[in-house]
């Protein structure tokens, strides 16, 4: 009993001494404050909702359902999420380190959809396949070269992207079918690092691609997608910049098959703005 009222008395010493909670908010040792009133933790706390709000963003649409592909934040990095219907929950797909904001369904079947990110914010792009099925991953590119850019044929059967695998410095055009790796070729050689693939014609056999020169000045080119050839759309002569739209007509519902697409070029004057 005695060692017990020792005991006893001891935590009551103990406690006597013991700092009291902060109820305000310590301002940083930067900071000079002068007639600021001192801030409550609980009004620190509540405000802290609202600070640490998140976004997703529209990445995907699956060809024949009412799902979809975001990305948005629940850790440190943005990564892929998959909303099965309207109002539905979403569900993360990737368990990166680094982030993940760019990906694109499969647009014929949509078992799958291909997604792009780097490595340590090294900006060296690689490409990878995700299986909807399985959850399994696989890097279509080389794992070492800076690859962007990635559009799908209308068919789904095949991607063209930029990559700097030939040299390190100027950016071709490369061609894959995602479903087999084998597939991956480069298509057309360039030169410069501005390049990249915008869309397919619709029946697969043309590529429109952009050269970039400049912030001010840009062209715009047809490649076959058979022999690499290509062919300047647009008139070179100095500053000036091409940018070019889809622009798609649909059925009427409720089927919305794609009947017609064309592209819309657009010609800007060096220091002019756009939309």
């Amino acid at each position: 009993m005695k060692y017990i009222l020792r005991a006893i008395a001891l935590v009551v010493i103990i406690s006597c001494f013991a700092p009291a909670q902060n109820t305000t908010v310590a301002p940083s040792d930067n900071l000079v404050m002068e007639n600021v009133p001192a801030i409550p933790i609980s009004l620190s706390d509540t405000v802290d909702r609202y600070t640490n709000a998140r976004g997703a963003n529209f990445v995907s649409w699956h060809p024949q359902r009412r799902e979809m592909l975001i990305s948005t934040r629940f850790a440190d990095t943005s990564q892929i999420h998959r909303v099965l219907s309207p109002g539905a929950a979403r569900t993360q797909l990737t368990f990166y380190p680094d982030a993940v904001s760019i990906a694109r369904y499969q647009p014929a079947q949509g078992n799958f959809f291909v997604f792009s990110k780097d490595i340590g914010g090294g900006e060296f792009f690689q490409l990878y396949r995700f299986d909807l099925q399985s959850n399994n991953v696989m890097l279509l590119t080389d794992g070492k070269s800076r690859n962007t850019g990635a559009v799908w044929s209308h068919a789904g059967d095949r991607m063209a992207y930029g990559s700097t695998r030939r040299n390190g410095n100027d950016v071709d055009i490369y061609v894959i079918n995602p479903s087999d790796p084998k597939s991956d070729h480069m298509l057309s050689q360039m030169q410069g690092g501005g390049w990249s693939a915008l869309d397919w014609s619709r029946d697969g056999k043309k590529i429109l691609v952009q050269e970039e020169v400049s912030a001010n000045e840009s062209y715009l080119w047809l490649a076959d997608s058979t022999t690499g050839q290509k062919t300047l759309i647009t008139p070179k002569g100095g500053p000036i910049k091409h940018l070019a739209r889809t622009v798609k007509a649909f059925t009427s519902p409720p089927t919305g098959t794609l009947s017609s697409s064309a592209w819309l070029i657009s010609t800007y004057p060096p220091g002019s703005t756009h939309i």
